[in-house]
């Protein structure tokens, strides 16, 4: 029940108060979350970044640094699970089909695409197509790289992708044929991602790569650095500009920035936006903004209580201050979500979800409903996932008003992901975002997927997403996905409240790199296509 005071009128929290508001600084709710003091400030926008017309200048080397980096670090496709990965991979791999900027698939390795029912799909070589090794390009190296994911022993991140693969062979050297399980009209999206890159027939060693993408790697150092010289012999003409790259990991933050800064760098990705006004102070730097699908999530396993109370889950997807965070954590570069993974601007998302709000009374009620007041639990984050220590920490001032006792562990970033991630009852994850749904929902949210943050298991999502996969009518199907959308809303344990612009920062010496909806720096190929000016 509410509190009043002596005139009988509600009374309200400093916190609470903030949150209507949303008018303070990120720095204010820190001092907020420890001292009860709301500093008020206005928020800055970013730059006109229009890209003059000039005509690259070819060499030159570009240090680049990316956020992730560990002993876990790796060149094969099949096991890359973040930015840094993907980053490495795409500098030295192609893929038979790839995203440009519009997030639409385009031929890369396969110049020709043919199918009549989705489910049957040739796809034709490009000819003079040579590994970095000097190997021609054959149909034999596409079907060993496919069907290498449904091999357990690989341990594929995109296996659960690769079961809809029925058949991959050669119809002659240069022609493939892909027979899949059902028709799925998303093929050449799918196909454009990083795990599908194409390798050398037999390729088992990944301590080099070997591949036929627009750098030879030179250096491979995990945890450490990857370095590539250009590809004299390319298949796309006049790319890339670069003669040498070299892809740090640096997952201190502050470090990737003050490198740029000092000009040790000459692009950073994965910035906070606490760090934009220190390089808009400069016009030596440019930022890029990528509006895009990625988000931090609340993770909240539901095999585990107190998550398998689903009147507990209710109460905490009420406490979320959705325009809070992203007013402040994320200075307002991002959108507000809705706990469903789809962006409202995408053109699947379904709109009729009513829209769940900051609620404490709605909280107090499912709390009580679940006969869980003033439960004890613990919110495991870490400070490289973007707003996840700021979150927990509002919600564990936010649970008091409630009735919870709410704690927050810091960990350390370095074995986030192998001892707590998908493993603590309560926790933070970061999802990068998918060029379909399809593949979103497959990797995450399917029963069987390999990436069921919260072990949330639905037989009717489930049907419904291999029906959606063979549904060439996109009402039909944006129907389907709507209604995968609302059961996700009304009974996953995913808490997603917002959804996080990716923020990248540059030398103004680096040219023909743009903000792309793919993410992160170029859909991760910025290296592709950057120059550097004299």
């Amino acid at each position: 029940m509410s509190k009043f005071d002596k005139n009988n009128q509600v009374k309200i929290s400093p916190l609470t108060q903030a949150i209507t508001d949303v008018s303070f600084s990120r720095r204010g709710v820190i001092k907020l979350l420890s001292a009860g003091v709301v500093m008020s400030t206005g928020l800055f926008g970013f730059p006109d970044l229009g890209f003059a017309a000039e005509t690259p200048v070819n060499g030159g080397k570009l240090r680049a640094a990316v956020s992730n980096a560990s002993a876990t670090d790796t060149l094969d496709p099949a096991k890359g699970s973040n930015n840094g990965d993907y980053t490495r991979q795409f500098m030295f791999y192609n893929g038979l089909t790839e995203l440009d900027k519009h997030m639409i698939p385009q031929p890369a390795l396969a110049e020709s695409i043919e199918t009549t029912d989705g489910r049957v799909w040739q796809f034709k070589l490009r000819s003079g197509v040579t590994f970095h090794d000097g190997k021609p390009l054959t149909a034999q190296d596409a079907v060993y790289s496919l069907l290498r994911h449904k091999d357990p022993a690989v341990g594929s991140v995109a296996i659960k992708l690769a079961d809809q693969i029925q058949s991959a062979t050669t119809i002659n050297p240069t022609e493939v044929k892909i027979v899949l399980v059902q028709p799925n009209f998303d093929l050449p999206s799918i196909l454009a991602t990083s795990p599908f890159l194409i390798l050398q027939d037999g390729t088992k060693s990944f301590t080099k790569a070997v591949g036929t993408g627009p750098y030879v790697c030179q250096e491979f150092s995990p945890g450490v650095r990857s370095v590539g010289i250009r590809n004299k012999n390319y298949w796309k003409p006049g790319l890339p500009h670069l003669d040498e790259v070299e892809l740090l990991g640096v997952t201190d933050q502050a470090a990737r920035v003050n490198a740029l800064l000092s000009g040790d760098l000459h692009v950073v990705a994965t910035i906070g936006a606490r760090d934009v006004k220190r390089l808009n102070q400069s016009n030596q730097f440019g930022i890029l903004e990528s509006k895009s699908g990625m988000y931090s999530d609340l993770i909240i396993r539901a095999d585990h209580a107190p998550g398998n109370n689903p009147d507990f889950v209710l109460a905490m997807k009420y406490m979320q201050p959705r325009e809070m965070l992203l007013k402040t954590v994320l200075q307002g570069y991002g959108d507000i979500a809705n706990d469903v993974p789809v962006p409202p601007w995408h053109p699947m998302y379904n709109k009729d979800l009513p829209q769940r709000p900051y609620d404490l009374d709605k909280a107090r009620f499912h709390l009580k409903k679940a006969g869980l007041q003033g439960i004890k639990a613990e919110i495991v984050t870490t400070p490289n996932i973007e707003g996840a220590v700021e979150g927990g920490q509002l919600l564990q001032q936010i649970g008091k008003s409630v009735g919870m006792n709410l704690q927050v562990r810091r960990v350390p970033y370095d074995g986030y992901w192998s001892a707590h991630w998908m493993k603590d009852p309560i926790g933070y994850g970061s999802i990068n975002p998918r060029p379909t749904l399809d593949m979103l929902f497959s990797q995450f949210y399917r029963s069987d997927a390999p990436w069921n943050e919260s072990g949330w298991k639905n037989v009717q999502f489930d049907q419904l997403l291999m029906q959606a996969r063979s549904e060439r009518d996109t009402a039909k199907r944006k129907q389907m996905y709507g209604d995968m959308q609302k059961l996700i809303y009304e009974h996953n344990s995913t808490l997603i409240p917002l959804f996080i612009s990716s923020l990248d920062g540059y030398s103004r010496k680096v040219k023909g790199i743009e903000a792309w909806p793919s993410g992160l720096l170029m859909g991760y190929r910025f290296h592709e296509f950057a120059w550097l000016s004299a």
